[in-house]
């Protein structure tokens, strides 16, 4: 092992929405190439702690440092951070008005500075990975939810991240469409891309993960292998939790 900072270090980290306290002295560090796969039930704070990772979310207390940088709070510092942090989220955030092509080549030419020839060649390599090579220049309304995330992941990847937070990515897909995006990401994370994902898939955290987070509450309950988690669980809450999500 090197001694390398952990990609992603949470420390003591606390959340309030007005009197709601929704992340209660989070600790957490990921390491480089590691698939961490947060799960629990709805308002325990998954989401919430997925976006303070790249501030989409501000927090009120404790420290998060991407690559051994803390998060800068807004500006330039902010923004080059977020290039390194990709984010797919659960609605996809296309921009309606231009082509897929554009959507993964756009942030690489602004963000990145790439030449837009060396953008696109990036981008339709990346669209033929994720499996919509043949959409490239359709309008995100004339593709399936299934493919729109698989776009979406494509123009994650575009800017070479470190790592990528997935929050509840296909929560708003219908059923048939899930496996063609939990594919892909298994996929990324056979390939070794630092993964942190906020999902109700417990099929994926399974197989997936290097890690399965439990929060509820705001903490998180419990962490460990998937094979510890779902065999094993440590506390009730998880235990209840799983008897729900894997005997209904």
């Amino acid at each position: 092992m090197t001694d390398r900072p952990p990609l992603v270090a949470l420390d003591g980290v606390n959340k309030y929405f007005g009197s709601l306290h929704v992340l209660r002295d989070v600790t957490l560090s990921v390491g480089r190439g590691e698939v961490v796969v947060i799960i629990g039930p709805s308002g325990s704070g998954k989401s919430t702690l997925c976006r303070s990772i790249n501030r989409l979310e501000p927090i009120d207390s404790g420290t998060i440092a991407v690559d051994g940088v803390p998060l800068p709070a807004e500006g330039r510092a902010l923004a080059a951070l977020r290039a390194d942090v990709g984010m797919v989220f659960q609605s996809f955030n296309l921009f309606a008005h231009k082509t897929i092509l554009d959507n993964v080549t756009l942030g690489p030419v602004k963000v990145r500075k790439l030449p837009r020839r060396e953008a696109e060649q990036r981008a339709r390599t990346l669209l033929d990975r994720v499996g919509i090579a043949d959409q490239a220049g359709k309008m995100p309304a004339h593709l399936s939810g299934g493919q729109q995330q698989r776009a979406a992941i494509a123009r994650a990847l575009a800017m070479e991240p470190k790592v990528l937070l997935f929050d509840e990515p296909t929560s708003a897909l219908d059923p048939e469409m899930i496996n063609e995006v939990l594919d892909v990401m298994t996929s990324l994370a056979r390939d070794g891309m630092t993964m942190i994902v906020v999902t109700h898939e417990m099929g994926f955290a399974r197989r997936a993960a290097d890690r399965v987070l439990f929060m509820d509450g705001g903490r998180v309950l419990e962490a460990g292998s998937p094979q510890e988690f779902f065999d094993n669980p440590q506390t009730d809450r998880a235990r209840d939790f799983l008897s729900r999500v894997l005997h209904h």
